[in-house]
């Protein structure tokens, strides 16, 4: 995965090496360097903050050793992808649900995203992943408009052992989302995972039911679920969720089959909200926690 975003870059740092770090010898080849993330589906007012933190990171930097040169350019573009990668820090998740679970409350997690993006099958992935770690969980399906959607949930839900919380189809999603927050409550159980119904771009009414979903159930976190192929899509779903209901994360999904890359950046930057996992297969440990220096380190190759 990511080898379009590496070979372009490992490309640029080979051109920086043979030149002087002078604003002048540098501007087209910062050039060179936008068109590349932009081919690699990273949003233009990306491109234009990564070429931009670079210029800043080498200004009046004076280097005389080739060999020199290139590591001092790698590790100015590896701070500027950080900090892109970085916003506000990582969310430790584990840690948040254990301080509610003190308080006897239960966490929820409310998961918005567009139709396709694989957010039921992500839902079911992280389940696992938090009830193998040793935490009550239940599923509500606040999906009761897309037709299979209650099925869907509920054969994860059987794969797992997992209890599903339903009304019928057609039933108010909001209240599909407080009455399992209130369930878990009663019940002692750690955490509640919020499916929604997919929404597409032109469905104002969908995005208004979500944005009540949310007022309604309160949770402790809002979480996106983005398609890694989706490319400058991405970037496009993010600010659009981020504006319409306010997120707090999001998770990458179908990343093994990225070859680009540029949706990581893109979301991160548009929205100034944490990756938080990334979805690496199909099988229900196919979830992994992003990090930030290992997805750096992954698109900048060594050397």
């Amino acid at each position: 995965m990511l080898e379009g975003l590496r070979r372009g870059l490992r490309s640029l740092l080979d051109k920086i090496t043979k030149t002087e770090l002078t604003p002048r010898k540098l501007e087209p080849i910062l050039g060179e360097l936008e068109l590349t993330l932009l081919e690699n589906d990273v949003a233009l007012t990306v491109a234009e903050a990564i070429c931009s933190g670079l210029a800043e990171e080498l200004k009046g930097t004076k280097v005389s050793r080739v060999g020199d040169r290139r590591g001092l350019v790698k590790e100015a573009l590896r701070k500027v992808i950080l900090r892109i990668l970085s916003p506000g820090g990582q969310l430790d998740l584990e840690s948040m649900i254990r301080a509610k679970r003190a308080r006897g409350e239960p966490f929820s997690i409310l998961f918005v995203g567009f139709n396709g993006t694989g957010k039921t099958t992500t839902i079911a992935k992280l389940a696992k992943m938090l009830r193998d770690r040793g935490f009550k969980v239940v599923l509500a399906c606040s999906d009761t408009f897309r037709a299979g959607a209650i099925e869907q949930l509920e054969e994860h839900g059987r794969r797992l052992g997992i209890r599903v919380l339903r009304h019928r189809y057609g039933a108010d999603p909001a209240a599909v989302a407080y009455d399992a927050i209130a369930h878990a409550r009663a019940r002692g159980i750690d955490v509640v995972l919020i499916d929604t119904a997919g929404r597409v771009q032109t469905d104002r009414n969908l995005m208004d039911e979500l944005a009540k979903i949310k007022r309604v159930a309160e949770p402790d976190l809002t979480i996106l679920v983005v398609d890694a192929l989706a490319g400058n899509d991405a970037a496009v779903q993010a600010e659009m969720f981020d504006k319409a209901v306010g997120i707090d994360g999001t998770i990458l999904t179908k990343v093994d089959a990225d070859v680009r890359g540029g949706a990581a950046l893109s979301v991160a930057y548009v929205t100034g909200k944490p990756v938080i996992f990334v979805g690496t297969g199909q099988g229900y440990d196919d979830l992994e926690p992003f990090d930030p220096e290992e997805f750096t380190e992954l698109i900048l190759g060594e050397g």
